[in-house]
């Protein structure tokens, strides 16, 4: 082993008072989807600055350089540079002002990436083969790593590997803790669909004219759950949920058309193929009882994230050398399931073999209480140093090793 893991830790520590301003000025100005100007010139300024050269890539993406002095492969790493539409409460002297709040931890990823940049490059002339860096948007759309990856992402050079961190808080882990994900599926796929209902309108007082949408509506909400409830076998995970319900305008109006718009998450393709078929089956029939018409469409969405067998062993390995085995969890051995969020990085890891870690960046104990995408939630930067190590390590070893 050739790189000394203290070393690089202590490196990522002294340049911690930089990663946390880059961290708040990123959080002040959270952006979202792929209309980030702002995060992006900030990213471009930082790269320049620690003499990094960029590309754009797609939409809004960057993707960067370091390393390629020595043969070798290349390992990816991916920071997601968007926020969410939520105003912020959460009280920090840096909050965002603008309606948008990184609520997701995203201004943690992209200061941590644009951190390991730094160390990365420092190291530049021991790194064996190449390190790319990918600043992606609108990961909350689950749009913006494919659009990456359709402009090229992950060619010259061809990336053999990649990895992502997240953060989460909160989290009973001491802030700083790593949880490798296990070999197989660690995020479900999502969906998201819209059922459009045609009634026939008529006066409220006068039903009998007319053929009511909002009471298939409500009939295809309760039909819907019983798909997990009573279709799908004990092991066969899937959440469907309706979050919006439009319909009308007035107390006594029977409109013409209701609409539903909701959203699917499974782990396993066959379920996720089977509950979208039975979306539209259900949706038709009932509305076809009530008299109605139904149209399902599908809006979008990313299939689960696959964590590669080898690369999780290895990754495990490089985490322990450099944090100790007390802060490097395996989430197998913990016994973890794998998480509920989709995580639009699953397009990547369909392509190449690819990890996903967790980083714990706030404890209940230390008031961080909030969950992810609530506006008061909050995450502790004390995080962020171990972040930037463990993306420099991690491909620096891979590299070393393969």
């Amino acid at each position: 082993m050739s790189i000394d893991p203290k070393k690089l830790l202590e490196k990522a520590f002294f340049f911690n008072d930089k990663v946390v301003q880059n961290r708040r000025e990123l959080h002040r100005n959270a952006e979202t989807g792929f209309d980030i100007p702002i995060t992006l010139e900030f990213v471009r300024n930082e790269l320049d600055k620690a003499g990094i050269k960029w590309d754009n890539c797609g939409r809004s993406g960057i993707i960067a350089v370091v390393g390629g002095k020595r043969s070798g492969k290349t390992f990816m790493l991916r920071a997601d540079m968007d926020g969410l539409p939520v105003k912020e409460e959460s009280g920090e002297t840096f909050s965002s002002s603008n309606g948008n709040m990184h609520a997701c931890g995203h201004d943690m990823h992209t200061a941590m990436l644009i951190g390991a940049a730094r160390l990365l490059k420092e190291y530049e002339n021991e790194i064996n083969g190449t390190v790319k860096l990918m600043f992606q948007p609108a990961e909350e759309l689950f749009e913006g790593s494919e659009d990456m990856i359709q402009a090229g992402l992950l060619e010259n050079p061809h990336v053999d590997a990649a990895l992502m961190i997240h953060v989460v808080s909160p989290i009973s882990l001491e802030t700083g803790t790593v949880v490798v994900s296990a070999p197989g599926i660690s995020a479900p796929g999502a969906d998201y669909f819209t059922i459009d209902i045609q009634g026939k309108g008529c006066h409220g007082s006068m039903p009998n004219t007319g053929v009511d949408p909002i009471t298939a509506a409500a009939r295809i909400i309760t039909g819907l759950q019983e798909i997990s409830a009573r279709e799908l076998a004990m092991g066969e995970k899937a959440v469907i949920t309706v979050g919006s319900v439009k319909a009308g305008n007035a107390a006594n109006v029977i409109p013409d058309t209701a609409q539903l718009k909701g959203s699917i998450r499974t782990f396993d393709d066959n379920v996720r193929n089977f509950v979208i078929k039975r979306i539209e089956e259900i949706s038709s029939g009932i509305a076809s009882a009530f008299r109605c018409t139904a149209k399902t469409c599908l809006d979008g969405g990313c299939p689960s994230l696959l964590n590669d067998k080898a690369l999780s062993e290895c990754v495990e390995k490089y985490a322990s050398e450099l944090l100790g085995k007390e802060k490097a969890l395996s989430a197998a051995a913990m016994g973890g399931s794998g998480a509920s969020g989709s995580e639009d990085f699953a397009f990547v890891s369909r392509q190449v073999p690819s990890i996903m870690l967790a980083l714990a960046a706030g404890h209940p104990k230390d008031g961080f209480c909030y969950p992810q995408h609530h506006p008061m939630v909050r995450f502790d930067e004390e995080a962020l140093p171990t972040g930037c190590a463990v993306y420099a390590y991690t491909a620096m070893r891979w590299l070393e090793e393969n």
